[in-house]
């Protein structure tokens, strides 16, 4: 990765300087990712432990709650951290590599949003067919390229980003080294770097909404066939909790990537990615196990297996 950069670290700016909401936000934060880990990994364990949650949904389900406990620690420790100890300093290769795990784990994340949607369509509309579509080598397969093109497309933008030359200033005006921000502290031209980065995110973000968006229209086509008022519930459920999670993720993305960059207002910036970087992974569990009643049954198993009042929760 070669470049003339005098810069050797970075300074975080954070969320805000205002002395008073330091110890508030430290607070907030602080919940919010113990939150995130505590449900993230007792997700994981729980479907883990639970044989008759060993299933392609569940699988995809695993694998997207441990990118969010990786993607929400890629982040929010520096945060709090710069809340706590003042530490807004962040070295120039620390800075790189959270910049790579960062983007690696958003786009896992987006390409299993679309692997899930992709095995509800199958579940809703050839749920005859179900186990001989969605096998143990697919659901590894497709889980495996949303990876290979998470660290691809990290490789790309870090790459890109610090080939571009550094000089001072060096204050970030972020609580992490998200692309846009560094980029803009370039002393160097960088709308290549930033067409690269247009293309890519649209490319990542839109290949996958095309697959989620096709395979919600053949589950609504197939809901509305159904003649069954338990099977169109079902498969309402099935898919309400899957848009609802699409819809929060992509939203925030587009809005922050994919507008013009004479448009962005580091403030409302900021806001945006507080979202999808600690609320999304923190709310995922939320929206996929709180309303599933096989993951609440399997919670209460797990808690009484282990002597351990977690049950009570719900």
């Amino acid at each position: 990765m070669g470049n003339n950069t005098e810069v050797k670290e970075f300074i975080l700016m954070g969320l805000t300087n205002a002395p008073e909401l330091q110890v508030p936000l430290f607070i907030i934060f602080t919940l919010i990712y113990l939150i995130t880990l505590i449900w993230n990994l007792g997700l994981i364990m729980v479907i883990l432990l639970a044989s008759h949650l060993h299933t392609p949904m569940y699988f995809f389900l695993t694998n997207l709650s441990l990118v969010d406990f990786c993607y929400s620690s890629t982040v929010t420790p520096k945060v709090i951290a710069g809340f706590l100890i003042r530490d807004k300093v962040i070295s120039y290769n620390a800075c790189a590599a959270q910049m790579f795990f960062f983007v690696v784990f958003a786009t896992v994340e987006s390409y299993l949003l679309a692997s899930m949607a992709y095995d509800r369509y199958t579940a809703v509309c050839k749920p005859l067919h179900y186990t001989t579509m969605m096998t143990t080598t697919l659901c590894t397969h497709m889980t495996i390229c949303s990876y290979v093109f998470g660290f691809l497309t990290a490789a790309v933008h870090v790459g890109d980003t610090f080939c571009l030359s550094f000089c001072m200033p060096n204050v970030v005006h972020h609580f992490f080294c998200d692309i846009l921000a560094v980029m803009v502290l370039s002393c160097s031209d960088r709308h290549v770097s930033e067409l690269v980065l247009v293309y890519m995110v649209s490319f990542n973000i839109f290949f996958a909404l095309l697959v989620i968006l096709i395979s919600c229209v053949f589950i609504f086509i197939t809901i509305l066939k159904m003649h069954s008022a338990a099977g169109y519930q079902k498969a309402i459920s099935t898919c309400a909790s899957h848009l609802t999670a699409v819809s929060i993720f992509y939203g925030t993305i587009i809005f922050m990537y994919l507008k013009p960059s004479s448009s962005h207002s580091m403030d409302i910036d900021k806001i945006a990615s507080v979202f999808y970087t600690m609320l999304i992974p923190m709310l995922n569990h939320v929206v996929y196990s709180l309303r599933n009643k096989e993951v609440k049954n399997a919670f209460k198993k797990v808690a009484e297996k282990a002597k351990y009042p977690l049950g009570l929760v719900f």
